[in-house]
Order: C-alpha cells, then sequence, then structure tokens
C-alpha cells in the first residue's frame, strides 16, 4: 500500500495573478485554468468514489486499505491553502464553464454499482498522473513569471503521482472488469479532452487571445511539438488498455525527487 501524507503546502495566494502567469504565453495559462476548473467538483466526486468503494470491502480488505484511503480523502479536505489552485483561475478573472456539464454528466451516476465510480476515478487518476510526470520533467514550461503558480502546480503534480494507484487498486479488489475498465476510460478520454479544450477555448475567448497566431503557434507546439504533451503522453495512456496494467508499471520517480528536494516549500499535516 502507499503511504499518503497530507500536506499543507506554504504558498501565499493571496497576491493578484498575472494575466498570462504561465510563462507570459496565453494558451498555456489558459489550459492550466481549465484545468484548475475541473478540480473542486472532480475531486470530490473521487473522494465519494473512494470513499464509498471502501465501506464495500470485506472487513479483512479494509484494514489493508484504511491508511490509504485515509490519506487519499485527507488530501482532497486539506484546509486553505493547500488548495490554492483552484482559485488561481478565478483570480486570473477566468469564467467557470466546465462544471455545469461535468455536474449533468455525474448526476446520471447517481445509484449506480461504485465499481462504475471508480472506474472512471481511476481512468482521471490515470489522466492526471501521466500529465504530472510530464509536467515534472518539463518543469521549464511552466515559466517563471508566477514562482508561487510553478510551485503549486509541481507540488500538485508530486501529489498526483503519489496517489494513482488507490481507485484502480480499489476496483481491483471489488472485482471489477477488465472490459468496463477500458470503456470507462474510452468515455473518460472523450469527456475530459472535449471538456480541457472546451474551456481552454473560452478562457482564450474571454482573454481575447482567441484568433491570434501567437496562440495557435504556441497550442500547437505545446500539444504535438518536440516536447508535446499529446506527444509525450500517448504513449502511457495507451498503455491502460493491457490487460495486465497497473498504475505503479509506470515512472513516477519524479515526483519523489522533487519532494525531497522542496521540502521547505509544504509541511506535513498528518500521515
Amino acid at each position: 500500500m502507499t503511504e499518503l501524507v497530507v500536506r499543507r503546502l506554504l504558498v501565499d495566494m493571496e497576491a493578484p495573478i498575472a494575466r498570462h502567469w504561465c510563462a507570459g504565453d496565453a494558451f498555456r495559462t489558459a489550459l492550466f485554468n481549465a484545468l484548475s476548473m475541473s478540480f473542486p467538483f472532480g475531486e470530490q466526486f473521487f473522494i465519494d468514489s473512494v470513499r464509498n468503494g471502501f465501506k464495500e470491502l470485506e472487513p479483512e480488505q479494509q484494514e489493508r486499505f484504511r491508511a490509504e484511503v485515509q490519506g487519499f480523502v485527507g488530501r482532497g479536505h486539506a484546509p486553505p491553502p493547500a488548495q490554492p489552485v483552484q482559485r488561481a483561475p478565478r483570480q486570473a478573472g477566468a469564467g467557470q464553464h466546465w462544471e455545469p456539464r461535468a455536474k449533468a454528466r455525474l448526476k446520471l451516476m447517481e445509484g449506480q454499482d461504485v465499481r462504475h465510480w471508480l472506474g472512471i476515478t481511476a481512468a482521471n487518476e490515470h489522466f492526471t498522473a501521466i500529465f504530472a510526470e510530464f509536467l515534472l520533467a518539463n518543469t521549464d514550461l511552466l515559466g517563471e513569471q508566477d514562482q508561487r503558480l510553478k510551485t503549486l502546480w509541481l507540488w500538485h503534480s508530486a501529489e498526483e503521482s503519489e496517489h494513482k494507484t488507490t481507485a484502480f487498486d480499489l476496483y481491483q479488489a471489488l472485482g471489477g472488469s477488465h472490459a468496463w475498465r477500458l470503456t470507462w476510460m474510452r468515455r473518460v478520454t472523450v469527456f475530459f479532452l472535449t471538456d480541457v479544450l472546451r474551456q481552454t477555448a473560452r478562457n482564450l475567448h474571454e482573454d481575447g487571445t482567441l484568433w491570434k497566431w501567437s496562440t495557435r503557434k504556441s497550442g500547437a507546439s505545446f500539444l504535438f511539438g518536440q516536447r508535446g504533451l499529446l506527444r509525450l503522453t500517448y504513449k502511457p495512456w495507451r498503455e491502460y488498455f493491457r490487460r495486465d496494467f497497473h498504475p505503479d508499471q509506470q515512472e513516477s520517480g519524479a515526483s519523489q525527487q522533487w519532494l525531497a528536494a522542496n521540502g521547505d516549500q509544504f509541511v506535513p499535516v498528518r500521515g
């Protein structure tokens, strides 16, 4: 089992955030802001999935997962400023257009078998884990304009990589099928990519930079260039479809290294 330490990030997010805080780049700023907008309602769904899945385990299995589940839930409910990433887009002036669509879809999950909830959570956690490893390996893409937000995103990425196995292992422990695991990954892929690109476009529209050539050039480079996000994460995304896949098979060393090297940026709340 993974030991999940709950940490409080020592970052002051009260000061104003620059319009293009991410390397002075409109596209990257809009994309990261879009991702931030998914966290409040997304994290609550993940917490509910893991908590309810834990309740369905046999007593001896609960003992195996208890500490890890407590850490997972504790991270999602850590007090401010441990979750300032959620406030960054609002301070930057971006409007929330993602949440209503996501909430409407999640409402359809009410009353469904908890394994479906965990299947969705495991798929999303795979997305966040491979994105986290990408970001931790390419920290310069965050630029130097706002060290607070750079630290915040790298800390968040490190923690995402740490707890990437929790929902997956619960799904397996409850007898979740391989077929449904793949089905939910396909569906989550469509919804996630559609939502993040739509919200990014809305953010750029509100910023007045959607139709600028520099924005499109930056977007193409960030997504498909030599170090492009989609280019470098496609292979680890595809590995999820193997029957013998487990999240621990994928690299997570960058997460451990960042946490070890940046211990002055956070304090443990509890283990």
